[in-house]
């Protein structure tokens, strides 16, 4: 059964009722306008699903308003789950309410209401973001590329390493640390993580044919464009 956006307001309405507002639909450009009281009004726009629009919509609502909802209905499957994860998100950080109707049962869910938004920093990330930059050697990547084929740090690592076992041969993980300044050289071959390298007896590596062609375009992979 196919579902408009008029299925969403009843449920909404009912809900807000609940809590002592005044309920009425299409009031001015607005969908829903709640009124409780002498408080502000309680603003909420009704969609099917999220789209840029909305948050649109309801950004132009700010200005008759600070108690600005979206409504979206409520759908099933993981999809539906990260994108109320990641417009939730959205939502604080423009200072709106978010909630969802679910047609079936009209149960209506809020998950985050409206108000200023100040943003913690994560410091963790802080640190790994700033590590990451200083470990990379010059500017192999283009900006706006996919994930898939991206130069890190630890790409770059890799590749010395296995630039030095393709010269000088099977090797032990300490001198590998030692002649190529990767301090973790040791616990990177044994993870082997692309692939490149390969346990010959305890405590000594070499390169596999796969390294050897991660070799034969290092260039780029360490910095040199």
């Amino acid at each position: 059964m196919s579902i408009r956006e008029t299925d969403l307001y009843a449920p909404v309405k009912a809900f807000l009722e609940d809590q002592g507002y005044v309920v009425k639909a299409e009031v001015g450009a607005a969908d829903v306008v709640a009124i409780r009281g002498a408080e502000p009004p309680v603003v909420v726009e009704l969609k099917l699903g999220f789209s840029l629009a909305l948050f649109h919509q309801c950004v132009e609502r700010l200005k008759v308003s600070d108690n600005v909802y979206l409504a979206v209905a409520h759908k099933a499957g993981k999809p539906f789950y990260k994108a109320i994860k990641a417009n939730t998100a959205l939502a604080r950080r423009l200072g709106l309410g978010l909630m969802t109707v679910r047609i079936e049962d009209g149960l209506v869910s809020v998950h985050c209401d409206p108000g200023p938004y100040a943003p913690r920093k994560n410091t963790k990330r802080n640190a790994t973001l700033l590590r990451e930059f200083a470990r990379r050697q010059g500017d192999p990547n283009d900006g706006g590329q996919t994930r898939t084929g991206l130069v890190t740090a630890y790409r770059q690592d890799a590749v010395k390493i296995a630039v030095y076992l393709f010269e000088v041969g099977a090797s032990k993980g300490a001198d590998v640390a030692k002649e190529t300044g990767v301090s973790k050289a040791t616990a990177m071959m044994r993870d082997n993580h692309y692939g490149w390298f390969e346990k010959v007896e305890k405590g000594v590596y070499g390169i596999t044919p796969a390294g050897a062609d991660a070799v034969a375009v290092s260039g780029r992979v360490l910095g040199a464009r």
